[in-house]
């Protein structure tokens, strides 16, 4: 077999997503916000109020990388960490305000990631179908 690196798509997939996430990184700093943060910071602004176990599952992210980072947005005023009275193992992640108002200063940063990549967005939307089916089918491959 005659190998080359850049014919392999996992390679492809790998260089794509790093080199997209230290995009992201000049268009978060500004908000205050690593790309692990951004993430976590949509899953709660689609949907306040989480459990803990939820977000690491949406995420992908186990209890040992969620919860430095968890601590840390607290630390910075943008969630609040609560105990469930009946059950003290569940811990609920609620937005403050500064969290909630983060959500909309950052409305900007989907487009201006696009800008970065230099993608026109007919491009970029057959891409995110592309990957979807991918994670998708991930997913339903994970459960059997």
């Amino acid at each position: 077999m005659n190998w080359k690196l850049d014919e392999q798509l996992c390679f492809l997939l790998y260089a794509s997503s790093r080199n997209v996430i230290k995009a992201y990184k000049d268009i978060l700093d500004p908000f205050g916000l690593t790309y692990t943060q951004y993430i976590t910071m949509i899953a709660l602004w689609e949907q306040d109020h989480q459990l803990v176990s939820e977000l690491g599952d949406k995420l992908q992210l186990d209890s040992g990388t969620l919860t430095p980072l968890l601590k840390k947005l607290e630390k910075d005023g943008r969630v609040t960490r609560v105990r469930d009275q009946e059950d003290q193992r569940k811990v609920y992640i609620n937005l403050t305000k500064a969290g909630k108002d983060l959500g909309v200063a950052c409305q900007v940063v989907p487009e201006r990631l696009l800008q970065c990549v230099q993608i026109d967005f007919d491009k970029a939307k057959q891409l995110y179908f592309i990957l979807k089916g991918v994670y998708n089918d991930y997913l339903e491959g994970d459960k059997s």
